[in-house]
């Protein structure tokens, strides 16, 4: 069964080839709206990521980008399960509720760039109840980085992925989940860090770039994912 149409609004890419677990079982047409099939996108987004080209020297490195509460670190943390990947979230970037910017310029700058020199990447590490950031972090080069959270797939990152997801589900889905998941901390703070991240999505054509859309929410199941039949980074 189809899902719903995918929620994260027009995406101009002509074509999309739908994907179930098992891979690719469909050609569709969309004008802004994709279905998906599949009781699970998790096995079939590993074994696609393990197949494209390492582009940060031999680290492949997989961008699952999105506005709060889509369901990124459920994707992000359970296809690096699978194939073995470190972990990067970008809630560690950040400077604070402000600091999207801020957090994509260390992803850009300390961990993407160091890591296609061959040299281990280094980022410091918001303290958020503190309110500024603590230590230096060091990341030796695996053979694959997940790097997870709105900010991930910006533009200056592009050339150095192997993958870009982008993760949607509707507004009302995201809000809940994420204040029923840091509740008091995010709800002061939701309305200004919404606008920053339509600024970024827009700036960035995040969506637009992707080579997987997954719907966060669908009805039924699970995430599903429609990969792009041509994309570009």
């Amino acid at each position: 069964m189809l899902s719903p149409c995918w929620p994260g609004g027009d995406v101009h890419i002509p074509s999309r080839r739908l994907v179930g677990w098992d891979g690719p079982v469909a050609e569709v047409i969309v004008g802004g709206c994709a279905g998906a099939v599949g009781p699970d996108a998790v096995p079939w987004l590993a074994c696609w990521l393990l197949g494209q080209p390492a582009r940060a020297a031999a680290t492949r490195v997989l961008a699952v980008d999105g506005r709060s509460g889509a369901g990124k670190t459920t994707l992000a943390r359970a296809v690096a399960a699978r194939v073995g990947a470190a972990v990067l979230e970008m809630d560690d970037l950040y400077a604070g509720w402000d600091g999207l910017a801020a957090g994509i310029d260390q992803l850009v700058d300390g961990v993407l760039r160091p890591l296609a020199r061959g040299e281990p990447a280094r980022w410091r590490r918001y303290d958020w109840p503190r309110g500024r950031y603590g230590g230096v972090v060091t990341l030796d080069p695996p053979a694959v980085l997940v790097v997870e959270g709105v900010g991930a797939g910006a533009r200056a990152a592009g050339p150095l992925l192997s993958g870009l997801v982008v993760v949607a589900a509707p507004d009302e889905v995201r809000r809940r989940r994420a204040l029923e998941r840091d509740g008091a901390t995010f709800a002061p703070h939701w309305d200004r860090w919404a606008r920053q991240e339509e600024r970024y999505l827009a700036a960035n054509d995040v969506a637009g770039r992707a080579d997987v859309l997954v719907h966060g929410a669908p009805v039924p199941g699970p995430p599903a994912a429609t990969r792009s039949a041509a994309s570009g980074r």
